[in-house]
């Protein structure tokens, strides 16, 4: 590797240092990849140099480090540097592998063969690769574990004798995800909202809670088909409704997401269901050329068995492991959406796996659902965002022409952005819309329904009027601040006299807390 970026730099990527400083770890490594191997990756969300002073702080983007930190200006040095200080970075890894080849590895391994660092990118390297280096297995040392729980969330631990480490990684070689550890996230788990709805409903009727969720459960569906632009009719709401209220119940197959498919695309069926067997993307068309206007291109129809294959597998292992089960359902859900394996559906699948994941793992109790959908289209920009943060960055690698159907034709080999990224702001954003369900949407419906038997007690003691009509007023008074229009009035109430109207205006207005002015 060269000397080139020993030189100070203030910006990398137009991403400004906060000052001047050498590159180090991640950002070092990535900088060789471009300059000796042509090989493009996407950034790091945080990225470090060092300096020639001796503070060591963070600033947006970047850490800084000091002095004494700075690495050897050579592929083992930033190696270790990335390892010991960022945590591990697969795709990059990857990609450092493919294009420096064993040769620079093995030297690492023989010079150091007990380190811990070489230990670990010795694992990285067969584990990513799928390649057994000609170096025999290690017979003493104590074993280390590959991810560092101090930077970032890890999977269940199996040890791996051959090289004294113990995987942690939270995926598979064909899909692994990572999440850093942040303060948001870890005081989102402290508050365990998973016990907080369990406290929320006690001394609840039974009756009312069976109530509000299968109320949350057509809200959430009608929201989840909002959020893609559509406006179902009752009947195929009501059916996403019914799916989502059996989440968790089966294993997630490709089987049974083909099932789901078939659900909610609805009697509007497509030629060719289930796994894409053409290429796809999201998106617009140019007006004049009508070429693809790509906002996210979708893995290549080729790749999905390979990545379906380790998305289904990485679920089942992280189904039997300890990671917070919102960790679980993002890596899989976004997975999924990211993969965009199927040609339509897929973020109505997205959000259902997230039901699912919740459900399966025991997250969701009571038969009272997180009605997600709802808390995303209350935040549909910050949704927007997150899926973008993964878009954006990888559009720009993924070669491609268009097609005469106006699609769009995959040149370069793109698996491996659909494998290996972070996934920190998307937890982050699941964990948002989580809190907004326990504290603020369940209550609400909770309390609504509270008020709303109390309120039709009162009514069918005070005049006669059918179900439909008691639901009808209640559901008008709700709309127009608690009084009846007089347009309402003449065409659904004739029958009632004035004061009537006014003593059942005046009670939902105690009831539901109005202040009318």
């Amino acid at each position: 590797m060269s000397n080139h970026n020993s030189q100070k730099v203030h910006a990398f990527h137009g991403r400004s240092t906060p000052e001047l400083g050498y590159l180090a770890g991640y950002a070092y490594l990535i900088a060789e990849l471009e300059r000796n191997y042509n090989t493009s990756v996407p950034l790091p969300e945080t990225l470090a140099i060092t300096t020639d002073k001796h503070q060591r702080y963070n600033s947006g983007q970047w850490q800084v480090f000091t002095i004494r930190h700075r690495p050897k200006d050579n592929l083992v040095g930033q190696l270790v540097f990335a390892l010991k200080y960022e945590g591990i970075d697969l795709y990059v890894l990857k990609k450092l592998f493919q294009n420096t080849g064993s040769g620079p590895i093995i030297e690492m391994i023989k010079n150091e063969p007990t380190s811990q660092y070489s230990r670990r990118v010795w694992f990285l390297y067969e584990w990513l690769l799928d390649q057994r280096l000609e170096i025999p297995d290690l017979k003493t040392g104590s074993y280390v574990e590959i991810v560092n729980a101090k930077f970032q969330f890890t999977g269940p631990s199996t040890n791996s004798t051959r090289h004294r480490v113990k995987n942690n990684l939270p995926g598979t070689p064909e899909f692994c995800p990572m999440v850093r550890k942040t303060n948001q996230i870890e005081k989102f788990i402290a508050k365990d909202f998973s016990n907080s709805i369990e406290k929320g409903l006690d001394g609840r009727e039974k009756n009312l809670v069976r109530r509000t969720a299968a109320f949350l459960l057509l809200k959430d569906s009608k929201a989840s088909f909002a959020i893609e632009g559509e406006s179902p009719p009752t009947l195929r709401a009501n059916n996403w409704g019914k799916a989502l209220g059996q989440a968790g119940k089966k294993p997630l197959t490709i089987e049974e997401l083909a099932r789901l498919q078939d659900i909610v695309i609805g009697s509007k069926k497509l030629k060719n269901m289930g796994l894409r067997t053409q290429e796809g993307f999201v998106g617009e068309h140019d007006s004049d050329t009508f070429d693809p206007l790509p906002e996210h291109i979708s893995a290549k129809s080729a790749d999905l068995p390979s990545l379906m294959k380790g998305l289904l597998d990485t679920n089942n292992l992280l189904q039997d492991s300890e990671l917070d089960s919102v960790l679980s359902a993002t890596i899989i859900s976004f997975g999924f959406v990211f993969i965009h394996p199927f040609s339509d559906g897929n973020g109505r699948l997205h959000r259902y796996i997230i039901h699912h994941i919740l459900t399966r793992m025991g997250y969701t109790k009571r038969g009272m659902i997180f009605p997600i959908s709802a808390a995303i289209l209350n935040r549909i920009d910050e949704y927007q965002t997150v899926l973008e943060s993964y878009s954006s960055p990888r559009v720009g690698l993924i070669k491609w022409e268009s097609t005469p159907d106006h699609n769009v034709k995959i040149l370069n080999d793109t698996s491996d952005l659909y494998r290996f990224y972070d996934l920190t702001k998307q937890v982050e954003f699941l964990y948002t819309c989580i809190e907004e369900t326990i504290e603020q949407i369940i209550p609400d419906e909770l309390n609504y329904l509270e008020k709303y038997d109390r309120m039709t007690h009162y009514i069918n003691s005070y005049v006669s009027l059918p179900d439909s009509k008691v639901d009808l007023i209640i559901k008008l008074l709700n709309q127009n601040n608690g009084t009846l229009s007089k347009n309402k009035r003449a065409k659904e109430f004739d029958d009632l006299m004035d004061e009537e109207i006014l003593s059942i205006e005046e009670n939902f207005q105690t009831i539901f807390g109005l202040k009318i002015s």
